[in-house]
């Protein structure tokens, strides 16, 4: 991996093919390797950029509460070394958080950009204190048992059932999440604010993805705009990770997706 400093802490990357740049962004207690079967689909055609996220995988994990404009400015750091100029961003869930960030304050830097299994909305009352249980879990009683609990369900119910092998590397990548890291990223989580509308007002092409079947972040909370801009699409069958659930179908999407991105 390279690496790129970025507001007092490394951040560390892979960054593979030639092309139009597309920069992925993983979810809570992921790390790159959340896109190791979608990037040789993208590699050939695109020059794919994959971020572990600050407190995330190998990069550092700074003790105290993170925000998505950090982890956004982080992404920045990392296009700006790099002499990068325009990228499409997609982010995966805690991924789209920060890709909506980035797009509202870094628009210009941006061909299009879209959310994967994420949304728009803030987190509910309900949904903020869930976030201070996962601290307290992490904090208490250590990221493998928090991640043991979390990774079953993000999956549909049959992948879980007909390929737990994914599900297993989805916790062998978790495992290695720095505990502070977990819980920063928890509270940057639960204090961002509604950005639906950085979607209905923006110009750039956007993609949402939703899963058919993830019990975490519904189709109905994904899309929020139907603009002429925005290209919705639902992967039948999967929960919240396509990427190891479908990962050929997700890659398609986003290869339609860029080139006519790219075009307009």
């Amino acid at each position: 991996m390279e690496t790129v400093h970025s507001n007092g802490s490394n951040i560390n990357f892979t960054d593979q093919g030639e092309g139009e740049v597309i920069v992925l962004l993983h979810g809570f207690c992921g790390s790159a390797d959340y896109w190791e079967k979608v990037i040789p689909a993208l590699s050939g055609t695109y020059r794919i950029i994959a971020l572990d996220l600050r407190g995330h995988g190998t990069s550092d994990a700074p003790l105290g509460a993170y925000s998505v404009e950090q982890m956004a400015d982080d992404v920045l750091s990392v296009l700006d070394t790099l002499e990068i100029s325009q990228v499409t961003l997609l982010g995966h869930s805690l991924g789209g958080y920060i890709t909506l960030s980035f797009a509202q304050r870094y628009a210009s830097r941006l061909q299009g950009f879209g959310l994967i299994h994420s949304t728009g909305y803030s987190d509910s009352e309900e949904a903020k204190e869930k976030r201070l249980k996962s601290v307290s879990t992490i904090q208490n009683e250590g990221i493998t048992a928090f991640v043991d609990a979390l990774v079953p369900g993000l999956f549909a119910p049959e992948t879980a059932e007909a390929a737990p092998q994914l599900l297993e590397r989805t916790k062998e990548i978790g495992y290695r999440t720095p505990p502070q890291g977990a819980a920063g990223a928890a509270l940057a989580m639960r204090e961002r604010p509604d950005r639906r509308d950085v979607i209905s007002a923006s110009e750039l092409p956007i993609l949402l993805v939703a899963g058919e079947k993830d019990a975490h972040v519904p189709p109905e909370r994904i899309f929020t705009s139907d603009k002429s801009n925005v290209t919705q699409a639902t992967i039948p069958g999967v929960g919240h990770m396509s990427m190891y659930e479908a990962p050929e179908q997700l890659a398609g999407i986003i290869k339609d997706f860029v080139q006519a991105a790219v075009q307009k």
